[in-house]
């Protein structure tokens, strides 16, 4: 096993002060390398089921490219079972609907609770299954999935409608009452993190639950419905489906009983989405994919935007929506701008993602391998010169070496189609009013990065961009009470933060006729 010391350890740039927020001066548990498989079948009605067809398919460690596990494969018929058990759960007179509003929101603070027991299991199931660094899933990811549940357990009593004024002899008042049955898709780039995102507002507002994990990444998901199922939550609340998206997730859009869907992950996909759920007018949000501009000023302080800019591409091997990969700088400091970024790149060390030398783990599957490595190669034919990087880091898994291209104009591929993976594009800029609209020549708006000492500056770029989400001096910062969704293409609707109760919440009025004083 691995022994890794807070003390020792090489935090470098600036994912250190994100990972101090939740440090102490014990040492960092010793990871699971090989954590036991404990889960691999489908989560319904609190008991775990093979699959009606009897179907499996395998899970594949990204790191070694071999099979983990096989498991259960939902197809229509298990989210026909699903959502039967969701309707019920939400049924007039069920343990769910009878709930006190309190109570709801003292699961999900046991839920985090349980969540924080196992932080050690689950972040070693997180890397072993995704690829991602294990102080990462530590130290980022299960903090976060904590905070989140614990920020809308505080929000399940608070939920309430209004008294309304109206005009002649009535007493008018309206409700929040809960969807109903919901349908929740989520990506495999942040597994526990965008479950968490989907059940905490969800389960606040008292709606019942069929989500399918990626089929890339199910394992953390699944060990989550054992903790829901610990923590009290009622049968038929939470239902887990592992599959694919052609069947299990169109399935779940398609189905009638299902009256809401949410939906993380590409915009190509979304758009699918969106068509099937079209059936019975489902409700939909969708957090979809973006091409982030990150704009950097002559002003900037440049060790600390370079380092920033660095963490907003490389960050989760740069499978980030909100990745910073269009990088515009300013003329005046380009040149110097490039030569600290190529060098810290060269830096980034890459390999075993248990192993707490290194900072970038593989990419999550063959798929986005080779997709990463084809857009590489319509860099360089398109002209951007590749400074570092651009190629296999490893001869065995999918990693791929910290990439930087420079002189990347705006027409070109690399600097228009999201590529989700570690590599940089670096854009030449002169003028601020230039800047603003080339950042917005996109169709994504998810995010932006502002780097000036100018405040005045700053507020006014961060006013100029169409996106979701500007962050000023720093980069992918999500606090569990502020907003998050995308412009244009890169979605609807919001999620984190109390806008993310209005999506599962419906609103009644109810008015009655008062009685009239006799003559």
């Amino acid at each position: 096993m691995l022994s890794i010391s807070r003390q020792s350890r090489k935090f470098r740039g600036c994912l250190a002060p994100l990972l101090s927020r939740y440090l102490s001066s014990s040492a960092l548990p010793e990871p699971q390398t090989n954590p036991e498989i404990h889960f691999n079948k489908l989560f319904i009605n609190n008991e775990w089921h093979d699959a009606v067809s009897g179907k499996t398919f395998a899970t594949i460690n990204p790191s070694t490219e071999e099979v983990i596990t096989e498991l259960a494969e939902a197809d229509k018929a298990d989210v026909d079972k699903a959502v039967k058990a969701a309707k019920d759960a939400f049924r007039l007179g069920s343990p769910w609907r009878q709930m006190d509003a309190s109570e709801r929101g003292r699961l999900l603070y046991r839920l985090a609770d349980l969540i924080e027991r196992d932080r050690t299991y689950l972040a070693s199931l997180e890397t072993l299954d995704n690829g991602k660094p294990y102080d990462v899933a530590y130290d980022v990811d299960l903090p976060f999935v904590s905070n989140v549940l614990r920020y809308y357990a505080g929000w399940a009593d608070k939920i309430h409608g209004q008294t309304i004024p109206v005009d002649g002899s009535f007493f008018a008042y309206t409700r929040r009452e809960a969807v109903g049955v919901c349908g929740q898709i989520i990506p495999w780039n942040f597994p526990l993190l965008m479950q968490a995102w989907k059940l905490g507002p969800a389960l606040a507002t008292g709606c019942t639950i069929v989500m399918k994990p990626a089929e890339q990444t199910p394992l953390s998901a699944l060990y989550i419905g054992e903790l829901i199922k610990e923590a009290g939550f009622p049968p038929g609340v939470v239902n887990l489906l592992p599959g694919y998206g052609p069947t299990a997730g169109k399935a779940i859009c398609t189905h009638p009983d299902v009256e809401k869907i949410a939906f993380t992950g590409s915009t190509e996909v979304g758009r699918i989405i969106q068509e099937s759920a079209a059936g019975n007018c489902k409700r939909v949000t969708l957090e979809l994919g973006g091409k982030s501009p990150n704009i950097i000023f002559k002003d900037a302080d440049l060790e600390d935007a370079v380092e920033k800019s660095h963490f907003a591409l490389f960050f989760n091997q740069g499978q980030c929506c909100t990745a910073g990969s269009r990088n515009f700088v300013e003329d005046a400091i380009y040149d110097e701008f490039v030569e600290r970024s190529v060098e810290r790149a060269k830096q980034r060390t890459v390999g075993n993602p248990f192993d707490p030398c290194n900072e970038q783990g593989p990419q999550i599957d063959a798929e986005q391998f080779s997709k990463i490595l084809s857009l590489i190669e319509a860099g360089k034919s398109e002209g951007a010169k590749l400074k570092t990087g651009g190629g296999r880091a490893h001869d065995k898994g999918y990693f791929i070496q910290p990439t930087v291209f420079t002189d990347v104009e705006d027409n070109m591929r690399i600097a228009k189609e999201e590529i989700f993976g570690p590599v940089q594009q670096i854009i030449k800029f002169s003028q601020l009013d230039e800047i603003i609209e080339r950042a917005n020549n996109t169709e994504y708006g998810l995010a932006a990065g502002v780097f000036t000492k100018d405040l005045e500056k700053a507020l006014y770029v961060a006013h100029g961009i169409r996106a979701g989400t500007v962050w000023v001096n720093t980069y992918d910062e999500f606090p569990p009470q502020t907003p998050f969704g995308g412009y244009k293409e890169s979605g609807s609707g919001r999620e984190k933060g109390e806008q993310a109760l209005d999506n599962y919440l419906e609103t009644k009025s109810v008015v009655i006729k008062m009685p009239q004083k006799n003559s």
